[in-house]
């Protein structure tokens, strides 16, 4: 990158601060413009090419990603995450972050964030994560319903009242207070909506990953429904992206990651920073995987009988699974139960506690 044009870009939904890097280095001007296609490209073109602009992962992100490789630009989306000289710096403002950006980039400090080639895929990934948003909203709109309640003396689960004959049920348990009852009415009524939501959602979603040939083969996994794989499918999006599977583990947040300084000990720990999402999706296949008759199940057993944990031997288990995933997606094969812990999908190291 050294004879190219580094510009970074601290976007705002009103403004973007740009700072211009030389090949050389200097910080040849600062400028700031309108969060529009049109008055970024503007800006953009003054500068002399060949020209790299860098922005930070974030809302506005992928539409200007997409918005200026249209018109020919050049953009990297880096993760904010790594870039702890703008966050740490003593002196902080957009114009300066805008420069420090631009200075990461043209040093190779920053990491840069996969999107998806197909706005069709980034549909599908928003639909999928909105559907995981949903469901955390209904559940929660039922924990703040049974919180009321327990209050008032009464204990329920959800099932007690996810139909609504059974909140009527549920209502004679309840004191006979008319702010009392309105106040219940009213969470009832948000739960009701919620559920209702996140059933239209989950329609839809399953109508999509039906017809996708990758998705349908991913369902053939013990532990894996149409859910999962969906949501396997859009997270990762490409197989290729990961070199290796430990990769893959520690994007899911099933990876380890080591830490360690001078003769210190060396600390083994769960890779943090991770897509929650996927954690929860693999880790929910893995306990599937091991209640159903299969390979995943063989394979806890006999890491339970080699004297690892339960919680070790099912996140070895959620590796196993992303591994014959990972695969099949790569190769293109079905699904064949006789791979899982062969050289085609071969074990996890056991790992410590």
């Amino acid at each position: 990158m050294q004879r190219v044009y580094t510009i970074g870009a601290d976007t705002h939904c009103a403004f973007t601060e740009l700072a211009m890097l030389s090949p050389g280095g200097k910080l040849m001007r600062r400028e700031r413009c309108s969060t529009t296609i049109r008055d970024l490209y503007g800006v953009l073109a003054t500068v002399r090419k060949p020209r790299v602009t860098v922005i930070e992962e974030g809302p506005l992100a992928d539409w200007l990603l997409r918005g200026l490789a249209e018109q020919g630009e050049t953009i990297i989306v880096c993760d904010p995450r790594r870039n702890h000289l703008i966050a740490k710096d003593s002196d902080k403002d957009d114009a300066i972050d805008a420069e420090k950006l631009a200075k990461l980039a043209r040093s190779g400090f920053i990491k840069e964030i996969h999107h998806a080639d197909s706005f069709d895929r980034v549909a599908f990934k928003r639909r999928v994560a909105l559907y995981h948003a949903q469901v955390g909203h209904r559940v929660r709109e039922a924990n703040r319903l049974m919180a009321q309640c327990r209050q008032l003396g009464v204990f329920l689960h959800e099932r007690n009242f996810a139909e609504e004959e059974r909140w009527r049920e549920c209502q004679e348990r309840l004191p006979n207070h008319k702010v009392v009852r309105a106040d219940l009415k009213l969470l009832w009524q948000g739960y009701d909506h919620a559920v209702t939501q996140v059933a239209k959602l989950r329609r839809g979603l399953l109508a999509l990953a039906r017809k996708n040939k990758v998705i349908r083969r991913f369902t053939e996994v013990p532990g894996v429904g149409w859910i999962r794989a969906a949501t396997f499918f859009a997270y990762v999006d490409t197989p290729f992206r990961f070199k290796r599977k430990q990769a893959l583990w520690r994007y899911m947040g099933i990876g380890l990651e080591r830490r360690g300084s001078g003769e210190g000990p060396m600390l083994v720990r769960v890779s943090r920073d991770a897509n929650r999402v996927l954690k929860n999706v693999i880790l929910g296949a893995a306990l599937s995987a091991i209640a159903s008759r299969s390979p995943f199940a063989d394979q806890y057993g006999r890491w339970l009988k080699a004297g690892i944990s339960s919680r070790n031997a099912r996140r070895n288990v959620a590796r196993s699974l992303a591994t014959v995933m990972w695969g099949m997606w790569k190769s293109g094969d079905d699904y064949r139960p006789e791979w899982v812990g062969t050289a085609v999908g071969r074990e996890p190291a056991v790992l410590p506690d």
